[in-house]
C-alpha cells in the first residue's frame, strides 16, 4: 500500500465574507419501487423452471464455478448461497472464482479480499474460492483482441456467470455491463481486461459482443445469472438464463435497467456533495449517469452541476480513490486515504490515465463548501443551490437547500421532510453523518 501524506494548506480567499452556508432540507425523491420480496425462494424457483430437466441432470458429480465481481449487488452472498445449496442438491461440487478482471489491485489476493467485503468467504459460502490471475487463451478477435478465461474457470465442468446488469460509467452500446462483459472482460482477469482496453472505451460498445461470443463458443458456459436493481438498490430482476439466451438476455435486461436508473429530480445544482464514491458503487466510483461526470465522452448532457465535492471513499473500495478525478475539489484527510499503487493500477489496465487526476483540495468540509460556492460563476451567494448525497446508489432520501423550495413543493415525484436545518460541522470543520 502507498499512501502520500499531503499537507495542510492556509488558502487566502477574496470574498469569502459573503459566502453564507444555507439551510439543509431532507427531501425524499419517488420512483418505481417494485421488486423481489424474497430473494432466495425466487432464485430456487428460477433455477427450477428456466433450465431443462436432462442440463439440471449433468451437474451431478461435476465441478461448478460460479463468478462473483466486483459491483456491489445486494443480497449478492444471499443469492450465491442459494445457488451453491442448489448446486449441491443436484449432486455438484461447486466453486467460486472472482471475476473482476484488474480490480481488486490485479491480485489474486486482493480479489479474495475484494467479495469477503460482500460477505462472499469460503467460511460463509461452504466451497472453495479459487482465486488466480492465471488465465487459458480462448481465441483472438480479428483486430488481434486475445480472449482469455480463468483457468480454475476454464477447467471446470460449467460456469455460471453471475453479474448486475446496467448501465456502464465510459461507453453506450447494446451491452454495457453484465454477463456479456463479465465474459469479455471479468473472466478474462488482469492479463486480459489489460489487453482489452488497450484500444480504449470508444471500441467497447463493438469489441465486447464479440469478444463475448468467442467465449461462449469455446469456455464451459452453463448459464447466466443476470440482476437488475431498481432506483432503491434493490432487486428488481432476478433471471436464470440459458447458455443460448445469454446474448439476447444481456442486451433486454439492460435496456430494463436503463429505465430503473435513479437520478436527481430538481434541474440545476451549483454545488453537489457526494459523501463517499468507491468501486462497490460504480467502476467509476460514482455513477456518471446520475453524475455527469465522467473520463469518457457522452454524460455531459446529464447534469448541470456546477460543482462537485467529494468527501469519502467507501470501506470496501480499499483506498482505491477511481473517480476521485471528477470532483472539482476534497479534503485533505481524503487525499491521504488514497493508496496510489491500487488506483494507478486500476486506471492503467482501463488506459485511462486521466482518471489518476488528483482535484484540489481543502482542509476541512467546511472550507471545501466555502470554496465551492465562492468559485460559482454568477450566483446568489448567500442562497446557493446545493445538494447532498450519500453515493450514487443510495438516492432516495437526500439533503437539498432552501434555494429548491419552491421548485419542489407540492410535487407527486418529491416528498419535503420535517423543517429546514443547519448544516452541522465537528471541531474540525467536518460534517456531521
Amino acid at each position: 500500500m502507498q499512501r502520500v501524506e499531503f499537507p495542510e494548506l492556509k488558502l487566502t480567499i477574496q470574498g469569502m465574507e459573503d459566502v453564507k452556508i444555507p439551510r439543509m432540507m431532507k427531501v425524499r425523491q419517488k420512483y418505481d419501487s417494485r421488486k423481489i420480496e424474497d430473494i432466495g425462494e425466487y432464485l430456487k424457483l428460477e433455477l427450477e423452471s428456466k433450465l431443462p430437466e436432462n442440463q439440471k441432470e449433468t451437474f451431478r458429480g461435476k465441478r461448478i464455478c460460479i463468478t462473483v465481481g466486483s459491483r456491489g449487488i445486494p443480497d449478492a452472498d444471499l443469492m450465491v448461497r442459494t445457488v451453491i445449496d442448489w448446486l449441491k442438491e443436484k449432486g455438484a461440487d461447486p466453486f467460486i472464482v472472482p471475476a473482476m478482471g484488474s480490480h481488486g489491485g490485479g491480485t489474486a489476493e486482493g480479489q479474495k479480499e475484494f467479495i469477503a467485503g460482500y460477505g462472499i468467504t469460503e467460511e460463509s459460502m461452504g466451497v472453495p474460492i479459487l482465486s488466480s490471475m492465471e488465465v487459458v487463451q480462448l481465441g483472438e478477435l480479428e483486430d488481434g483482441t486475445p480472449v482469455y478465461c480463468d483457468r480454475h474457470a476454464f477447467e471446470s465442468d460449467g460456469i455460471i456467470v453471475f453479474n448486475k446488469i446496467k448501465p456502464h460509467t465510459d461507453f453506450r452500446g447494446e451491452h454495457e455491463s453484465g454477463l456479456v462483459k463479465m465474459c469479455a472482460i471479468g473472466l478474462a482477469k488482469h492479463l486480459g481486461a489489460s489487453y482489452f482496453h488497450m484500444m480504449g472505451f470508444p471500441t467497447f460498445a463493438e469489441r465486447i459482443p464479440r469478444v463475448a461470443e468467442v467465449f461462449l463458443e469455446k469456455a464451459p458456459i452453463a448459464f447466466g445469472l443476470g440482476v437488475v436493481q431498481n432506483a432503491y438498490d434493490e432487486i428488481s430482476e432476478l433471471e436464470v438464463i440459458p447458455h443460448s439466451r445469454i446474448m439476447e438476455r444481456d442486451a433486454a435486461l439492460l435496456k430494463t435497467a436503463k429505465e430503473k436508473i435513479a437520478g436527481f429530480k430538481m434541474k440545476g445544482i451549483d454545488v453537489l456533495i457526494i459523501d463517499e464514491i468507491g468501486k462497490n458503487i460504480s467502476g467509476n466510483g460514482h455513477d456518471p449517469n446520475i453524475t455527469g461526470r465522467s473520463n469518457s465522452k457522452g454524460f455531459e448532457d446529464v447534469l448541470d452541476c456546477r460543482k462537485m465535492f467529494i468527501r469519502g471513499l467507501t470501506e470496501v473500495s480499499h483506498h482505491n480513490a477511481c473517480g476521485l478525478s471528477a470532483a472539482d475539489i476534497t479534503t485533505r484527510r481524503v487525499m491521504n486515504d488514497i493508496d496510489l499503487e491500487v488506483t494507478w493500477t486500476n486506471v492503467v489496465t482501463a488506459t485511462m490515465l486521466n482518471g489518476a487526476k488528483l482535484p484540489m483540495y481543502a482542509n476541512s468540509d467546511l472550507e471545501a463548501i466555502r470554496i465551492c460556492i465562492r468559485t460559482c460563476n454568477n450566483i446568489d451567494f448567500s442562497n446557493a443551490r446545493i445538494v447532498r448525497i450519500r453515493n450514487t446508489a443510495e438516492m432516495e432520501d437526500i439533503l437539498v437547500s432552501e434555494a429548491y423550495l419552491e421548485e419542489l413543493k407540492g410535487r407527486e415525484d418529491i416528498e419535503i421532510i420535517g423543517e429546514p436545518f443547519d448544516m452541522e460541522f465537528d471541531e474540525e470543520g467536518y460534517l456531521a453523518d
